[in-house]
């Protein structure tokens, strides 16, 4: 295995046997995304990109959750809400124009996933969730636009699912995620990483090229 940190030190990046794995190193602010991370997050993507040893990534969160949104101590300047489009770009790695690797992307959901940290695993291709976590599109509470999270769910969801989620702006538990199509699979809490590394090694394992054509 062979494992580096992203420049900025808040990415950890692990290969072996053509699986890579993300992990976001902010534990202490819950994995929350400022600049630093989102652009060691942006350097992963590209390193799994055009790495011909990767074949997939599992995205994962250090400690107690997945990502719990943007850094809003980091993130206060209110320039930054007006460079997000409404096409879901912006300074974020999350948006359809930002994250379209060619390889498959799984999150290993744990704990939470609360606004940009919900965007982020709907940008990945498979999600595994655990029993006990939950995702939550919350900006209807703060009276803040949804670009990216309206921007991957449109792409793949039914608008009724975007509508229940994002108007009501309450907590969707791992077994409520799978029953609406957002999880791929709902795992017990202990099991979602390792489950989520099996099933990128079955990917991985398939001939070369063939998920990049799938995706394609």
């Amino acid at each position: 295995m062979t494992e580096s940190h992203m420049p900025n030190g808040s990415v950890r990046f692990d290969l072996e046997d053509g699986v890579a794995t993300i992990t976001l190193d902010r534990p202490e602010t819950l994995n929350s995304m400022n600049d630093d991370l989102m652009q060691d997050l942006s350097s992963a993507l590209s390193e799994v990109e055009q790495n011909q040893d990767v074949r997939v990534a599992v995205i994962t969160g250090e400690g107690r959750g997945f990502c719990s949104g943007a850094d809003l101590k980091a993130m206060s300047d209110p320039n930054r809400r007006k460079i997000i489009a409404a096409d879901g770009t912006g300074p974020g790695p999350m948006g359809p124009t930002r994250m379209q690797n060619s390889k498959p992307v799984i999150a290993a959901f744990e704990g939470f996933g609360i606004n940009a940290g919900c965007a982020l695993a709907l940008a990945c291709d498979l999600v595994v969730a655990g029993e006990s976590s939950f995702i939550q599109i919350g900006e209807i509470q703060q009276g803040a636009p949804i670009p990216m999270n309206a921007a991957w769910m449109r792409l793949k969801l039914p608008e009724f699912v975007l509508s229940r989620m994002a108007l009501l702006g309450d907590r969707i538990t791992g077994p409520e995620m799978f029953r609406l199509g957002v999880a791929t699979e709902c795992v017990a809490d202990d099991e979602v990483l390792s489950r989520s590394r099996k099933m990128a090694t079955r990917i991985a394992g398939f001939p070369p090229g063939g998920a990049v054509n799938i995706k394609q």
